[in-house]
């Protein structure tokens, strides 16, 4: 059997999250989704702690059931921000347990070195090394992945407070680090592109800071097991196995806030090339860029593109159905009636969302949608859709209109350094 699993959310005790989101919420849109396992989230939460305990039960099988049989998986995210040769590191990692009497090995660690009670992703001031040090002295079943491995701030090779390489983060501690998330302005073909890199696989997951469909599994991890275990999905990630680990979803990555470089306040998106001719200072107010994933990885690569490692675990880029809808009925807002009342017809008949994005046919969805969407859900399994690069925070735009995507190409060709200033203008008074 299929299972899907999303590994990283976020409970509404984190901050910026959605103050609706509860395991009944949770359970109900993942199943809409087409999940099948969810992470817990924020187990180091006290209040968020309780109620999983009350409302999961355990077994041998490391996997929790809630009362009506849906599955989760124990995770948490922490934050370490430290100093390290001489720079401010900022990195967020995944941790997964299998049972709760680790998690409250965990917790009672944890809480020796700052509060839990604040923020449901605690902060720490110790580094990556000392945090998987601890860990794997509690249980060695405690997996640690770093988060969204390539955004820009929190992530372990992102350009404001990263490293370029696992071993720099976490030292003699790197053998237990097994996997890398993604994120959602990178995709595997990126990071595939460093060579240091490639050891580890690559998973992917949502971050999701809400429980609607939109958000939880657009980015998520698909295996094939007869019974999922906390073991199985765990070894199947470290052995790469692709008879279990059939592959990821993506949110495309030029959707993510963070693909290209840019300056938000001015309205400023650049791509690696026209960023590194500014000299990463923005045109407009010659204040530093924040530099996007592509750039980083441009800066770090050494392979070209399109490199592929032998055991590397396939991927498919995937658009949530609310977006595309949403797109051809040119609606603004994904929470507007009209795109639910789609939605819920699709549902109604295919019976999830990763049934209607991946598998139903072109035929049968002629039968229930009009034929604009059809050919869009077409496009997005193929990879197809034209879509404006996020940036600085900003999310990325489908476009359907060949008009509108060429006026943008157009315009970022226009962006010049003004003819006054000079690179060395630039840097003056930064």
């Amino acid at each position: 059997m299929k299972f899907f699993l999303d590994a990283h959310i976020h409970s509404r005790f984190s901050r910026a999250t959605s103050k609706e989101i509860t395991l009944a919420n949770l359970e109900k849109y993942a199943r809409i989704k087409g999940l099948n396992i969810l992470g817990t989230a924020d187990f180091t939460f006290p209040l968020w702690f309780k109620e999983l305990k009350e409302n999961l039960v355990e077994d041998e099988t490391g996997i929790l059931k809630s009362k009506s049989g849906f599955n989760f998986i124990l995770s948490t995210e922490v934050s370490n921000i430290y100093v390290q040769d001489g720079k401010q590191r900022k990195i967020h990692n995944l941790i997964l347990a299998p049972n709760f009497d680790i998690v409250d090995q965990i917790n009672a660690e944890l809480s020796k070195h700052g509060r839990l009670d604040y923020d449901g992703r605690p902060i720490f001031s110790f580094t990556c090394v000392e945090l998987v040090e601890m860990l794997k002295n509690i249980d060695k079943k405690i997996e640690i992945i770093p988060a969204h491995c390539l955004t820009p701030w929190y992530g372990i090779f992102g350009s404001k407070s990263g490293f370029d390489s696992v071993k720099e983060c976490f030292g003699d501690q790197s053998k237990h680090i097994h996997a890398l998330e993604t994120g959602l302005s990178a995709d595997p073909s990126m990071i595939h592109r460093v060579s240091n890199w490639s050891d580890y696989t690559l998973v992917s997951f949502s971050d999701s800071h809400s429980h609607w469909p939109w958000r939880i599994g657009r980015e998520c991890c698909a295996f094939e097991f007869k019974k999922p275990t906390f073991d199985g999905i765990i070894k199947a990630i470290k052995e790469k196995d692709k008879k279990k680990f059939l592959f990821t979803v993506e949110f495309p990555p030029t959707l993510g806030k963070y693909n290209w470089s840019g300056h938000r306040k001015c309205n400023i998106r650049l791509s690696p090339k026209q960023a590194l001719k500014l000299n990463n200072i923005c045109p407009v107010c010659r204040r530093k860029l924040t530099v996007g994933v592509e750039q980083r990885v441009e800066e770090l690569a050494d392979r070209p593109e399109g490199f592929v490692p032998r055991d590397a675990i396939p991927y498919k880029n995937l658009i949530p159905l609310s977006e595309l809808i949403k797109t051809v009925f040119k609606i603004d807002t994904v929470y507007s009636k009209t795109v639910w009342a789609e939605y819920d017809k699709l549902i109604k008949r295919f019976g999830n969302e990763f049934n209607v994005l991946l598998d139903a046919s072109r035929e049968e969805l002629e039968k229930v949608t009009k034929k604009q969407l059809v050919d869009l859900i077409m496009k997005n399994r193929e990879g197809r859709i034209k879509i404006i690069p996020g940036y600085d925070g900003v999310y990325g735009e489908l476009i359907l209109e060949e008009e509108k995507y060429e006026q943008f190409e157009k315009q970022q060709k226009s962006i010049k350094i003004p003819m006054q200033k000079t690179l060395s203008d630039f840097g003056k008074g930064l």
